[in-house]
């Protein structure tokens, strides 16, 4: 791994952070990035560094290899009748698996089907679940393979039209030979969001691991009867500025959830792709995810 890639958040002002989170959400550009960073009295070539610094490095963070022996790893095609047609996800399960398997939908942040992501799904795959992460890019040609144009084409998506795609990815999963029946999601960022949203979908669901996404819209969150695990950064106010109402609207529908907030942590913690990845929260919470999956999709 090189230097680069093991700086960590506290090595860059928080102000630039700010403006990093901004970016990776498409609310501003790269150049109203360095315009920021200009602000702060950064050089334009500093600026360049930082945000070279803090783009992701797929390589140095990878887990599992794609070809590792102990997984069978493809790339399926699924229909999608109410959403763009056809679409596409990465389907990875234990290579000398015998008996039925728990089943994990896998849903990316806002920049599609990345390394990052495939990474993930074989992770959950050695744990001993059949795991299909979508790519909601897939009608518009797939990741590219760089995050800004990930970012940019993911801006084009109809969003009403990439959840039914996700809730047909779920129908999918379900359908597969080699599963047990039983059903977890996870997702991260807009994945997050979506993994709320499933679970309002989804009354087969057995458990929802959100991290650091949006709620599901109040009005539907009775519909839940998934157990969720709620991650949140302590430092997202974007997010967290939504989770008291959410809260209050999984108690009052009688929801069986937990939330965790670990400290000194900011949106995007569990990535460990850039700096803004926290070692020991990214681990407490992956390890939390792994428990629930365990208890409730198991059987």
């Amino acid at each position: 791994m090189t230097d680069t890639a093991r700086k960590t958040a506290k090595d860059f002002d928080p102000a630039v952070m700010q403006l990093f989170d901004q970016y990776v959400h498409g609310l501003i550009d790269r150049r109203g990035f360095l315009k920021g960073t200009s602000a702060l009295a950064i050089s334009a070539a500093a600026a360049t560094g930082m945000l070279a610094a803090l783009t992701p490095d797929f390589a140095a963070a990878q887990q599992v290899k794609p070809d590792d022996a102990r997984l069978k790893a493809e790339f399926l095609e699924f229909d999608s009748p109410a959403g763009y047609g056809k679409g596409r996800g990465y389907l990875v399960r234990p290579a000398d698996a015998t008996a039925p398997l728990p089943l994990v939908l896998v849903v990316h942040e806002n920049r599609g089907l990345n390394p990052h992501i495939e990474d993930i799904t074989r992770r959950l795959a050695l744990a001993g679940y059949l795991a299909f992460a979508p790519d909601a890019l897939f009608p518009l040609g797939g990741y590219p393979g760089d995050e800004d144009s990930a970012r940019t084409l993911f801006q084009q998506l109809d969003q009403a039209r990439t959840r039914e795609d996700m809730v047909a990815a779920a129908g999918f999963l379900a359908g597969l030979e080699g599963g047990n029946g039983r059903m977890g999601a996870i997702g991260f960022c807009y994945g997050g969001a979506i993994a709320n949203f499933l679970a309002t979908r989804l009354p087969e669901l057995k458990a929802s691991v959100p991290f650091y996404g949006s709620g599901a819209p109040l009005a539907d969150v009775g519909k839940i009867k998934a157990e969720l695990l709620v991650v949140l950064a302590a430092d997202d106010e974007r997010v967290n500025a939504g989770w008291p109402a959410y809260e209050e609207a999984l108690k009052a529908a009688g929801v069986t959830y937990r939330m965790i907030q670990p400290p000194d942590t900011l949106h995007g913690f569990n990535n460990d792709t850039t700096p803004r990845y926290n070692e020991g929260a990214a681990a407490v919470a992956w390890s939390e995810a792994l428990a629930l999956f365990e208890r409730t999709l198991r059987g």
